[in-house]
């Protein structure tokens, strides 16, 4: 599950993570192009690795219930690459998991519209939403997409009371302006809900089209004290650096990881802190 991220919803245990080829934007600095801009007969001048064949499997929406059960995982993850561009899929294939009492997630860049949208939410259960930018010209000129609909699909999930958790890749000279950052997080602290949902600051490497450089460590961990000055769980992606869940209580170590490992869980059998008993969003 944290490799999703999805550090607050049933941690440390097992998902069946499926995905296709394709996406609804087309973000220069992609992490997961070789998948999202596979087979893309627009992109013939990109890295042309690209256009290698990516072996898939045929699966019925029943045949995606069959293999959870057979792994004996009680969550199924629309991962990878955009799940999006295939919706009819969901909506086919959500019911008949919720039917076999699997929890549902999507990692989504939420590029889709309201009316689709409400389709698929009875049928959800939680959702990592990638926030690339938080300025409408970027989203727009750059990454193909809009941010007033990405900012819409995450309130939607939050006021249908949906898991979320966010992710922004830190992207230098793209996505770094303070100014902008700032807004982002008075956003997210505005969302509905009781608890803000948890923030991933993820490190961003060149990929696709993009050479830029990443960020350092030392960008990072200034972004995040920056984030954790308005939101109560921040965490970093894509370093080595252990992840650690305080209660918002007592400040105790309640869950400590490295990368996709739990070495730590002080959680009780409701998912509160197991010292003080503190809600913090956790979804066991």
């Amino acid at each position: 599950m944290e490799k999703k991220p999805l550090f607050h919803f049933r941690p440390g245990s097992l998902v069946l993570s499926l995905g296709t080829v394709g996406c609804n934007m087309r973000c220069p600095f992609c992490q997961n192009w070789s998948l999202a801009r596979a087979m893309d007969p627009l992109e013939e001048d990109a890295p042309s690795n690209h256009r290698r064949p990516i072996p898939l499997e045929l699966l019925t929406p029943q045949g995606v219930r069959d293999e959870a059960r057979r792994l004996r995982v009680s969550s199924v993850a629309f991962t990878y690459n955009e799940p999006m561009v295939w919706f009819e899929f969901l909506r086919r294939t959500l019911p008949i998991l919720k039917e076999a009492e699997l929890a549902t997630l999507l990692v989504t860049n939420g590029m889709i519209n309201p009316g689709p949208l409400e389709e698929l939410i009875p049928f959800l259960d939680g959702a990592n939403v990638d926030v690339k930018a938080f300025d409408g010209g970027v989203y727009r000129d750059t990454l193909g997409g809009d941010l007033t609909t990405v900012c819409a699909t995450v309130e939607a999930l939050r006021r249908a009371r949906i898991h979320v958790e966010l992710t922004f890749l830190l992207v230098p000279n793209l996505n770094d302006d303070r100014e902008s950052f700032g807004r982002m997080l008075r956003w997210i602290s505005s969302l509905p809900g009781p608890i803000p949902p948890p923030l991933h600051l993820s490190r961003s490497f060149p990929q696709y089209r993009w050479r830029g450089p990443s960020p350092t460590m030392e960008e990072l961990r200034d972004f995040r004290e920056e984030a954790r000055r308005a939101l109560p769980f921040v965490y970093l992606g894509n370093t080595d650096e252990p992840e650690i869940t305080k209660c918002r209580r007592c400040e105790r170590d309640i869950v400590i990881r490295r990368r996709y490992t739990i070495f730590h869980n002080s959680l009780d059998t409701s998912g509160n802190c197991g010292y003080c008993g503190e809600d913090n969003g956790m979804v066991l």
